[in-house]
């Protein structure tokens, strides 16, 4: 009995403790491990990706990116996210980023945007995810995805001030090529 006793107060501490401190642990321990793995998959993808034709270069340009020449297209099946690890699918599941019913259709890593073979990027569509490049390139990717990840576990996806300024890019560049 006292056995039990011991351990659900323990039990009791480590929820106390992670509920006060569940900001510390996300940045200094699930933050870096997502980080390391978008750089990767950021690099891999300027490795395999596709330029920019000149039409998306001159969005990219208008939209403000600063090096347009450096900027990939990678087609896949599903864009990627690392399943592998467990914390991670918790917290992108818990963030709204990945889960069940959650389609994503194009991110941004940097200067790699991966997109489903099945989405189409029209103009406006490529516009929102140029304007993530445009974010990272103001800043870098660490402090876009640790921002990122915050604003969307406090405002939800769609509220998120780094999607609400791709989304005005969406009806700025209404209108297809």
């Amino acid at each position: 009995m006292k056995f039990l006793k011991v351990m659900s107060l323990l039990l009791v501490a480590i929820f106390l403790i992670t509920a006060l401190f569940y900001e510390k642990i996300i940045a200094s321990v699930l933050l870096p491990q997502y980080i390391d793995w978008a750089q990767e998959t950021d690099e891999k993808g300027i490795e395999i990706g596709t330029p920019l034709n000149n039409k998306e270069r001159s969005l990219a340009k208008e939209i403000g990116i600063k090096h347009p020449e450096k900027v990939r297209i990678v087609y896949v099946d599903d864009v990627p996210y690392p399943y592998d690890n467990f914390a991670l699918k918790v917290f992108g599941e818990a963030v709204g980023l990945v889960g069940e019913g959650i389609t994503n259709n194009a991110q941004v890593f940097g200067y790699s945007i991966y997109a489903r073979k099945d989405f189409e990027l029209t103009r406006p569509k490529l516009a929102h995810e140029l304007v993530h490049v445009l974010q990272v390139e103001r800043a870098s990717l660490d402090k876009v995805v640790t921002q990122h990840f915050f604003d969307m576990a406090e405002y939800g996806y769609d509220k998120a001030p780094l999607e609400v300024e791709a989304a005005e890019a969406n009806n700025i560049y209404s209108a297809d090529w």
